[in-house]
């Protein structure tokens, strides 16, 4: 499943294409992917035609895109989403294990799992080329699926999530979800709090959106490597060091994931372009049981990484760079 830095990705070439232009058509191949929007696929299309996107949004690994009238969208000056154009409703995205978000121009053939068919307004991009006019949602596996949202203010009066204008909105579906390392809004002071009134694993806590939102297997492993930590190191007696260092960990971590667009292990993940990510070079830990650890390998060590089975899952550490602590909680 796509993780933060893959959906960030996706968000950042989405916000490119499709921020100020309106949506057209709409074209609904599968009622399947728009299951959850419960008013059925006729009432999607309705409040969607003529509707205007001013920005998307991502909290997590949840993406949407805020939505005005077209004629509040147009007015000479003013930016989408600000003033009397304020957001209401947001059509929702969640790739689930194989969800794709694909600019392609529309003389293209159609994928063979397309879901979903938006028809943008013409535009243009700053070189004076002309933009694709489809968005297309295309989804192998089922998982995932777009609805339309109502959005709310956030508790904290800070942005929703990252996005280019910032409004402090908040689909219900995401409201619940923590905020992220990426995030400008995050609180180390908050996490830490709650960390240590849990009584669990650390790679537990830190795969609990409701506690930190973004990190998934790969990621959570990746920065336990990075900080040195084990990933049955009770919640409960880290201490503030330890956590602000995994927490640095990830955001590293992620941040260079993000610039490597993305790590794909599966075809399925792409960006809005179709390119896949590379990040899957650069994992330390993740992955690699049997090979040798890289930071073991640096000062003369044959250290081999190790994969232990947890949560239905794998997690891969180095046994001697994370050892395992005695009253580990898994």
């Amino acid at each position: 499943m796509p993780e933060l830095p893959e959906v960030e990705v996706v968000r950042r070439g989405l916000a490119s294409w499709v921020r100020g232009r309106t949506i057209t058509g709409v074209d609904v191949l599968d009622p399947r992917s728009v299951r959850r929007h419960a008013a059925g696929p006729e009432d999607l299309v309705g409040n969607l035609e003529g509707a205007a996107v001013t920005d998307v949004v991502r909290r997590g690994k949840f993406l949407w895109m805020p939505l005005v009238e077209a004629s509040a969208a147009a007015v000479p000056g003013v930016v989408p989403g600000d003033g009397a154009g304020v957001p209401r409703l947001a059509l929702m995205a969640h790739l689930g294990m194989s969800g794709q978000l694909l600019m392609e121009d529309p003389h293209l053939p159609d994928e063979k799992h397309l879901k979903v068919r938006f028809t943008l307004s013409p535009a243009v991009s700053a070189d004076g080329t002309r933009m694709p006019s489809e968005l297309r949602f295309v989804d192998q596996r089922i998982f995932g699926g777009v609805f339309l949202t109502d959005l709310q203010p956030t508790p904290d009066g800070a942005p929703g999530g990252l996005s280019e204008t910032g409004l402090a909105l908040i689909p219900e579906e995401a409201a619940h979800i923590a905020r992220d390392p990426l995030d400008p809004a995050f609180s180390f002071d908050e996490f830490y709090t709650r960390l240590r009134r849990r009584r669990t694993g650390i790679k537990r806590a830190l795969l609990d959106q409701g506690l930190i939102s973004g990190v998934g297997n790969i990621y959570a492993d990746e920065a336990l490597w990075a900080a040195k930590l084990h990933f049955a190191r009770p919640t409960d007696t880290m201490r503030r060091a330890d956590a602000l260092r995994l927490v640095e960990s990830a955001r590293d971590v992620m941040t260079r994931a993000l610039a490597a667009g993305g790590t794909s292990f599966d075809s399925l993940y792409v960006n809005v372009n179709g390119a896949s990510g590379y990040f899957s070079r650069s994992l330390n830990a993740y992955g690699r049981e049997g090979e040798p650890c890289p930071r073991c390998a640096a000062v003369g060590l044959s250290t081999l990484i190790r994969r232990d089975s947890f949560m239905n899952r794998s997690s891969y550490s180095c046994p001697v760079c994370q050892p395992r602590p005695r009253n580990g909680r898994w």
